[in-house]
């Protein structure tokens, strides 16, 4: 298994993890400020000036060869860093956390980890990465035990559910958008681009519509909570860019459905869910996101060069 894919696969394993932990403290976070609008600004501001801050810091200490921001050079890189901006890192959030507001969690659950069908649907024409029928499987698995652990979701399209479908199938645009504009700059400049940008574009349209007293947290308790989820999210962007950088899209974001263990997990030891009876679905997740790991691929140097020649075109 070439080593750069492995990398990659493992920082999504850390993506994972981050975002099992971020789905389960949201719920409480969102709850605590009432105004879902006003918590994705807060957090997705506290989460750009997190990601600021680690890069100054990140950079005075290895330097720029290893940290740095690249300019971009084409008209392209530009539309691509907006629509990154705005269209994953603003609005898509926007939609997710009203919705959540107004449909049930295991319906919300479930279409956001569609996810991984969007991407591959995208991927396969659009960055021409080639799936074996081990990715076939490995999706396969993924879905059923999302629905299993969703229990019996009847999927009806309320506008909390469309929205929810809306944000999914723009980050699914995201994801393949990234991935073409990380074969010219760097999974650096593609973060603060998303997070710097998208939470300008949160705090205009919170000024515009004169939301934006709303938005600054009001005592110890909001403070916390968009400091807590903030740092959180700051650490998914970050490995999830890099490891965006190194391996396929499809594999990256399969590896990410793993987070509903790490939710399960946490909503069995605080909130009394009994794990027994997820046992089998999550087993399911797990052999899915294993099956990434062994599924083959081209060599790093084919993949480069292919990924490269049709970015160019």
């Amino acid at each position: 298994m070439n080593p750069t894919r492995t990398r990659g696969l493992a920082l999504a394993a850390a993506t994972a993890c981050i975002s099992g932990v971020a789905i389960w403290v949201n719920s409480n976070g969102v709850a605590a400020y009432g105004d879902a609008a006003a918590y994705t600004t807060a957090k997705n501001t506290m989460a750009a000036a997190i990601i600021a801050a680690v890069f100054v810091a990140a950079r005075s200490l290895s330097g720029a060869t290893s940290v740095s921001v690249t300019r971009p050079s084409r008209s392209s890189h530009w539309w691509s860093l907006a629509y990154v901006a705005v269209l994953g890192g603003a609005v898509p959030f926007v939609l997710f956390f009203q919705g959540l507001a107004s449909t049930t969690s295991t319906q919300a659950s479930f279409v956001h980890k569609t996810l991984i069908v969007w991407v591959a649907i995208l991927a396969v024409p659009l960055l021409k990465e080639r799936l074996t029928w081990w990715h076939g499987v490995a999706v396969a698995l993924l879905l059923v035990g999302q629905w299993g652990l969703a229990g019996d979701v009847a999927l009806v399209a309320d506008p909390g559910t469309l929205m929810i479908l809306g944000a999914t199938l723009l980050w699914a645009v995201e994801v393949v958008v990234a991935r073409r504009l990380l074969a010219d700059v760097t999974p650096w400049t593609v973060s603060l681009v998303r997070m710097v940008g998208g939470s300008l574009a949160l705090l205009g349209w919170a000024a515009a519509t004169g939301s934006l007293a709303a938005v600054v947290p009001h005592g110890a308790a909001q403070w916390g909570w968009v400091a807590l989820t903030g740092l959180l999210l700051a650490g998914y962007v970050l490995t999830w860019h890099q490891a965006l950088w190194r391996a396929p899209a499809v594999d990256v974001t399969a590896v990410l459905v793993l987070g509903a263990i790490v939710t399960a997990a946490l909503a069995g030891a605080f909130d009394g869910t009994s794990l027994a009876a997820q046992a089998p679905w999550l087993a399911l997740l797990a052999v899915g996101g294993g099956l990434m790991w062994v599924a083959p691929r081209r060599s790093e140097a084919e993949r480069r060069s292919a990924h490269r020649s049709h970015v160019g075109t």
